[in-house]
């Protein structure tokens, strides 16, 4: 799992590249919690390049988006596409991530 970080004016926006899933969650995990440590007040995870999404994925996504909300921010995802898309509207979590 690769991430770039890049912040502007009050955004961060991550972008993931790779599978989101058990092995690779625990790697971004530390990058949500500066994140949050640091109040973002928003967050954009940008998944055009995530290939795949498995549970441990999406609790990661749910666990930053709870997080960051408790202080006030909000979290997105932009450019979700084939498998990742199909888990979150599966979950209806297009919905909580504006897509």
């Amino acid at each position: 799992m690769n991430c770039t970080r890049t912040d502007r004016e009050g955004e961060s926006r991550i972008q993931l590249e790779g599978s989101l899933d058990a092995l690779t969650a625990p790697e971004i995990r530390p990058i949500f919690d500066k994140l949050v440590a640091e109040k973002r007040p928003r967050v954009v995870l940008d998944l055009q390049n995530v290939t795949m999404i498995d549970s441990s994925g999406v609790g990661a996504m749910v666990s930053l988006f709870k997080r960051i909300k408790a202080e006030g921010g909000v979290v997105t995802v932009a450019n979700a596409h084939s498998q990742p898309l199909s888990v979150l509207k599966l979950l209806k979590l297009d919905k909580v991530f504006g897509l």
